[in-house]
């Protein structure tokens, strides 16, 4: 069997329109035809954040939360790739996700072969004077002047871009394609990991794609909003423009995921592999009152991801799961479903095969989220999350059900349900804590280049 794991990154749930979301602001037809033959997981969440701790979860089965943030992987990390490499599989990586490929992160380990599309957020490809772009155009007054040098980072990358085929997550799908095409010609079993940065920031999608906003909007065409409380640096109007921007890119990223899947289906792929398309995280658009990812913004527009599980031949096609998922459990199940599930004994995920297929229950009755060494937690079943805060500052609890825009603070009407959510994880994921105080009680802007 082959396996193909396809990671889109910051892709919110609610921007993939086959989950049914109320307010859905963009069609994803692609997504939706695959789901449509698949396996729609809900439940399924990140569990230390962000982008690399996420990575390190996913690909060596291993729990970052309580010990690592963004960090190389170590030489003695195993990952699930040096393991599908050791059992004979053609292991193969194709990104334009370019925290990956930085000096000594060493996230290619255990593949074969690997391949780096440049030129993605603040990717150093580019320097000099913008020729058909204008800083001006995309900040306004009230952005603070040291945000301009990564706005024009980000600018340099995107200055003369224009068909949909120009941008790296086109590229990156193409090449995968390629790599798919070769493990054929090869008869050989492959293992591909598909890792593309859309839609995340900055979004400026193709304009064909740039079709969500309000066409008498004249304001700048913020791509990179600040972090921060929103009112501080921008309006409505900005925020809606901003939003359009990222439904735009959700739409272009099912696009080029379209590409992917329809060259696949013409490959064969569809009849003999396992393909899990899936995001990282999603992305606050100031729900909550901030834009950009943010230990303090532990909610579903952060934390509720697509997971989509296509099993060879299109069996199960059409289920829809609601049993947990962490991110350590993705590689366990990798590995369970090509028969090598022995490998992952030593990890700390366990395989959700029971929960794709329907024959059994989760081996999760709690998920945890955070970052590290942040205290901001959220534990969540599949009804209820508890979002535990530092001292000073109230905790939180929504039914998820009810309330899935997480409104209604239910912390003071229902103690008992976060107590329990919090004894399902113990201490060792969280601070220690006596009980759940009442209502009285960023990390990758630090990794970019100097400009």
């Amino acid at each position: 069997m082959n396996i193909i794991v396809v990671m889109l990154d910051s892709l919110r749930q609610d921007h993939v329109s086959c989950y049914g979301w109320k307010g859905c602001p963009v069609k994803t037809p692609n997504l939706d035809a695959l789901a449509a033959e698949a396996v729609l997981l809900d439940n399924v969440y990140p569990e230390g954040l962000p982008t690399i701790p996420v990575r390190t979860d996913l690909l060596t089965g291993q729990s970052s939360l309580t010990n690592r943030s963004w960090q190389p992987l170590m030489p003695t990390d195993v990952s699930g790739a040096t393991i599908f490499r050791r059992e004979k599989y053609l292991t193969a990586l194709v990104a334009d996700t370019y925290h990956l490929f930085k000096p000594n992160m060493n996230f290619h380990e255990g593949f074969e072969i690997f391949h780096w599309i440049r030129g993605q957020e603040y990717d150093a490809v580019h320097a000099g004077p913008l020729k058909h772009l204008r800083l001006e155009d995309h900040v306004n007054e009230r952005i603070p002047k040291e945000w301009h040098r990564l706005v024009l980072a980000a600018l340099r990358n995107l200055d003369g871009r224009s068909a949909p085929e120009d941008y790296p997550c086109w590229k990156t799908m193409q090449i995968a394609l390629e790599t798919c095409a070769d493990a054929r010609a090869a008869k050989r079993p492959l293992f591909l990991w598909v890792d593309t940065f859309e839609p995340h920031e900055p979004w400026c999608p193709p304009a064909k794609f740039d079709i969500y906003g309000d066409p008498a909007y004249s304001g700048a065409k913020i791509i990179l909003p600040p972090g921060g409380p929103a009112e501080e640096w921008g309006a409505e109007p900005e925020f809606r423009r901003i939003r359009s921007l990222y439904a735009g890119e959700a739409a272009y990223t099912d696009h080029c995921v379209g590409h992917l899947l329809n060259g696949l289906r013409q490959l064969g792929y569809f009849e003999d592999s396992f393909i899990v398309v899936l995001s990282d995280h999603g992305h606050p658009l100031c729900d909550h009152g901030k834009f950009l990812k943010g230990p303090d913004r532990m909610y579903n527009e952060l934390l509720k991801v697509p997971f989509i599980v296509r099993l060879p031949g299109g069996a199960k096609g059409g289920r829809r799961a609601k049993g947990l998922g962490r991110f350590p459990d993705v590689m366990p199940t990798l590995l369970d479903f090509a028969g090598l599930a022995g490998n992952a004994a030593c990890m700390a995920g366990r395989s959700l095969r029971p929960v794709i297929e329907g024959t059994g229950i989760s081996p999760n009755a709690a998920t945890v989220s955070g970052y590290f060494p942040s205290v901001d937690r959220a534990v969540r079943d599949e009804r209820y999350s508890y979002v535990m805060r530092p001292a000073g500052q109230s905790d939180e609890l929504y039914d998820l059900q009810a309330d899935p825009r997480e409104h209604e603070n239910l912390i003071g009407k229902a103690p008992q349900v976060a107590q329990r959510l919090q004894s399902q994880v113990g201490t060792v994921y969280l601070s220690a804590r006596a009980k759940p105080r009442g209502v009285q009680g960023s990390m990758e802007v630090a990794h970019t280049p100097v400009v």
